[in-house]
């Protein structure tokens, strides 16, 4: 367990609000690009990424758009939109790469510790939904980034791959599903503490554990001051810096608001709780290796999107099925019930209103997902595990996800499902709101930070010769090249000890 910490610089050049994924791959990022520069880190818990980012809290599918099907929504005229998967199977790969170069210069552990392989599929049932997803099969093969799916209505086909969930199954059932074999399984958890351990023993960086930020403020010369308790000894300090970035997953909006930029008034957040059923059936668990997502519910969130899914958490491979969403006015998971309340402020208010008005759907989602009952969870898991038993499961508490809330000119206030960056105009501070596919993309949200705040450094050949070092396809588009993605797909698989590639046709 990481629990360092440091002599408290008052006046260094970064400081990172949250010891998630987000902030370490910042913090390395910036430290491999420019050494010198000095970073504080402010953690109020007492060990790193124990919120968003711990395998309990985070879906940890590696999110590359091979199985989940709300990447891929139908449009009213019944042809499939492929763009958001696309955007993110680029960055998962971008994230790939940028994993590879911290192992293969031994900057953090064995691959295995946080990445191992494991099939992607979506799996669904009835004609609507089986005609969707060969519609969604047939758009994704026009993109050389997922031409190893596989698709099959054959029920013998899918009791090989997943014989646990086609048990017990009718015959006449009308049923279908796909299947990545490139798919993986990551820990962020252990990825984030890993990286955190490479950062805390380089020259110029300090992490504190137990510390609150609890203002923030921007001087005259263009300085933040940020005032920071510490947690243990109630000792409150003052930390001066050029840059300041805000990557404390729920925790995130309220330091936004109290920063007082313009670019953060307008924005509010909605806050989603989540649930496991954990198998504690070891013969149950042997019988499934896959991570299987089908189709959301109508008017769920995204990240309630059910899956039957393999993990491999402390080195013990785990079987879980969800997550139910639940609704609290927590923005942490150890956070305070007033989170929601003192969020409202003049300047969010409409936004926060006309979004909630809007979206009635998920509010009555929510509240009867509070509502169910342990046989209502056994319903939702028997349509994945016909033949589970109650007795093999239990309740397990998942992590808090605070979905953003922004202004709109035409709408007064929407809901988005996906993460924003808002930064102020002088690049000076940085805020990363929103949920999924977050972690998984974590690398290209914070090159894309860098372009934002660190526009002079990123584009001197210094920083573009690491960049490219870093990830190789950096300046260049894997979307629209199938000779790259197979070289860089061959390259990172290697690295990171993951099954062999089949590379794509090009």
């Amino acid at each position: 367990m990481l629990t360092t910490d440091k002599i408290l610089n008052n006046d260094p050049d970064v400081i990172l609000i949250g010891a998630g994924i987000m902030s370490a791959t910042l913090g390395v990022l910036l430290k491999e690009l420019q050494p010198d520069l000095t970073i504080e880190v402010f953690e109020r818990l007492n060990v790193a990424a124990a919120e968003s980012s711990d395998a309990w809290n985070n879906a940890g599918t590696g999110h590359s758009a091979f199985c989940e099907l709300n990447y891929t929504p139908e449009k009213p005229n019944g042809t499939i939109d492929t763009t958001k998967a696309i955007n993110i199977a680029e960055s998962f790969e971008v994230s790939r790469q940028f994993w590879a170069y911290l192992v293969k210069q031994n900057l953090i552990k064995s691959p295995g510790n946080f990445i191992r392989s494991i099939p992607h599929m979506s799996f669904v049932w009835g004609n609507k939904n089986v005609e969707f997803l060969r519609k969604r099969y047939e758009a994704l093969q026009e993109c050389h980034l997922f031409n190893e799916m596989v698709y099959t209505e054959d029920q013998e086909q899918m009791k090989e791959w997943m014989p646990l969930i086609m048990e017990g199954r009718k015959k006449a059932e009308k049923v279908a599903a796909t299947r990545m074999d490139m798919g993986t399984d990551v820990n962020f958890g252990a990825l984030t503490r890993d990286s955190f351990h490479y950062l805390s023993s380089l020259e110029g960086v300090s992490l504190h554990f137990n510390h609150e930020v609890k203002k923030l403020k921007q001087e005259e010369d263009g300085y933040w001051k940020v005032k920071v308790k510490d947690l243990e000894t109630g000792e409150k300090r003052k930390v001066r810096a050029k840059f300041v970035f805000i990557g404390a997953g729920g925790g995130s909006l309220p330091l936004l608001l109290k920063s007082g930029i313009p670019e953060g008034k307008g924005f509010g957040g909605f806050p989603v709780s989540g649930q496991w059923l954990k198998c504690v059936n070891p013969e149950v668990i042997a019988q499934h290796q896959a991570k299987v997502y089908g189709k959301a519910a109508v008017g769920s969130p995204p990240m309630s999107v059910p899956h039957l899914d393999t993990r491999v958490i402390n080195g013990k491979k785990e079987l879980l099925f969800g997550p139910y969403a639940g609704f609290t006015t927590r923005f942490l998971k150890n956070g305070s019930l007033f989170d929601l309340p003192f969020s409202v402020k003049v300047s969010n208010l409409r936004p926060m209103i006309t979004a909630g008005i809007k979206n009635m759907p998920l509010t009555k989602y929510l509240v009867n997902q509070v509502r169910q009952t342990p046989e209502d969870r056994l319903l939702a898991l028997r349509d994945f595990v016909p033949t589970a038993n109650i007795k093999d499961w239990e309740l397990e508490v998942a992590g808090q996800r605070v979905q953003v809330i922004k202004k709109d000119p035409k709408h007064g206030g929407v809901l988005e499902f996906g993460t924003e960056v808002v930064s102020a105009a002088d690049g000076s501070i940085a805020a990363l709101l929103g949920a999924s596919p977050g972690a998984s993309t974590a690398v290209s949200i914070m090159i894309s930070l860098l372009h934002r705040c660190f526009p002079d450094k990123v584009n001197s050949p210094e920083w573009q010769a690491k960049l490219k070092q870093m990830i190789p396809s950096y300046g260049e588009s894997l979307g629209s090249n199938p000779k790259l993605v197979a070289e860089i797909r061959a390259y990172t698989s290697e690295v990171l000890e993951l099954a062999e590639v089949h590379q794509p046709a090009v």
